[in-house]
Parts: C-alpha cells; structure tokens; sequence
C-alpha cells in the first residue's frame, strides 16, 4: 500500500507540472526546419513569451493536412493556392505573409547533359532537360516546392509525373533527401534557395537557373481554425503569429544567414 501511495503522490506531482507547460504545434515545412530557420529564431520567442514551438516538419500538402486533421496550431507553409484553399474550407483563421526566398535550379554543373548553366529561364531549362532525357530528382511529396516544380513543368508543356519517364524520379521526401539523391544521380532539382544553403554533401551540383521572377517563393502562416476544432491553443498560435510579423520577429528572420548569406527575406508589412 505504500508503494501505492507513493507513485499516486508522484503522479499529482508531475500532472499540474505538465498541465501548467505552454506550448503550441507548428505543421511546417522541411525548408524552414532543414535551413536552419527554426533553430535560430523559435529560442527568441520561447524567451520572450515562455511558449515552446514544437515544430512537425513536413512537405506544404502534409503540413496543411495536419491542420485539417486539428493536430497542429498554426501551419508555416509555402504555397499560396493551397493556404487560400485550406482557409476557404474553414481550416484556417487568416493567412499572413511573412518572408520570401526563392527556388533555384540545380544540377550537374561539370557535365550538365541539358546544357542549363547560366540560363535566365527556368521554363526553357526545364524544355531543355526533357529533350535531353537528363536524370531529374523531383520531390513527388505535395509539398510547396513540388507543387511550384509541376508549375514549372506545365509552363513548359509537360507533365512528368502523369507520364512518368525513366529519367524523372520521384523521391516523395523532403528537400534535403531529395538533394541527397540528386548529388548520387548526378541528377537536376528544384530547390528552395534557404536549403541549398544549408546543404553540405553537395557532390557534383551548383546552381544552374536563378533569378527568373517565376522562381519567387513566398511564405505564408495560418492559425487553425478553433471554430472547427475547439482544441486549438488561438491564444498562443495568434501570439507566434503575431510575433513573427512583429518587427522583432523579422529581424529576427533577417538576421540568419550561412556563410553571409541571407536565407530568408521578411516581408509581413
């Protein structure tokens, strides 16, 4: 009986501990986790407000997903016609915009079988590696970038992943798996910018294709809708939210950056 009344002691003492922790779910993407984003600015807020982001991070169509589903608090994702879909379902309160990168075209650059380095357009690159059936690693994940690669691709007048050619292949894994591949093919991709960056086992690849305006990468942050799903923490959501587009949040999202290089650009004003 002792025994008994000990471990149920414990327990009273751990529950109102546990019970009195804030913290909130972010479904978000890879790129923000695997850049190195969430690493530097969430221990800001956690400072400041005592609230912990516990970060999910997956593919935009994932992360959306998980907010249908009630599992997460706030959504951080990079697809705009999906974020204003998810919100016309009644998944989501508001969309913010909070910062901008862009995708960059990156490939094989000593061989480059498509012959795509130094081009300014991404729809006639991409022309020039069906032509030339080179090896392309596509996310094939419902994410963000994949669903701005298949943009791409349709501006160009084809869809690789309705007709499945032997050089496209699908890894259905974040951007950094996904550069992993590509660097052991020696195949082309589309990256978020920040990723790149922050990606090490680059192997035979480099930037091939930039600075085409169709390249733009916005992102963009939702409270889930508590109407829907009573459970979520608006309180708290509407608090990260509100300090990421606080003047505080993006400086904080200015002030990371790789080797000097700037990953991200805020722009919530």
């Amino acid at each position: 009986m002792g025994v008994i009344v000990r471990v149920l002691l414990a327990v009273l003492l751990v529950v109102p501990a546990y019970a009195q922790q804030k913290f909130i779910m972010v479904a978000s993407t890879t790129s923000t986790e695997q850049s190195g984003l969430f690493k530097h600015i969430l221990p800001i807020f956690e400072k400041k407000t005592g609230i912990d982001v516990r970060v999910v991070a997956q593919g935009t169509g994932q992360a959306l997903d998980t907010g249908r589903r009630g599992d997460a608090d706030v959504v951080f994702v990079h697809a705009k016609t999906q974020e204003e879909k998810f919100i016309a379902e009644g998944h989501g309160v508001k969309r913010y915009e909070v910062m901008y990168n862009d995708f960059v075209l990156v490939g094989p650059k000593k061989s480059d079988p498509a012959q795509a380095d130094g081009m300014k357009d991404i729809v006639a690159a991409l022309k020039k590696i069906q032509d030339a059936k080179a090896p392309f690693a596509s996310r094939g994940d419902r994410s963000g970038t994949h669903s701005a690669e298949l943009r791409l691709w349709k501006l160009a007048g084809y869809d690789p992943a309705k007709e499945k050619p032997s050089w496209y292949r699908e890894t259905g894994s974040g951007m950094g798996p996904t550069l992993n591949t590509a660097a052991g093919m020696g195949a082309y991709t589309l990256t978020d910018r920040g990723t790149w960056l922050s990606f090490k086992n680059r192997g035979p690849l480099d930037i091939l294709v930039e600075g085409d305006k169709r390249l733009f990468n916005q992102y963009g942050v939702i409270l889930v809708n508590p109407a829907k799903h009573p459970h979520v923490k608006k309180e708290m959501g509407q608090a990260f939210i509100d300090w990421l587009i606080s003047p505080e949040g993006q400086k904080a999202i200015a002030d990371y950056k790789i080797s000097g290089q700037q990953l991200f650009f805020p722009n919530a004003s």
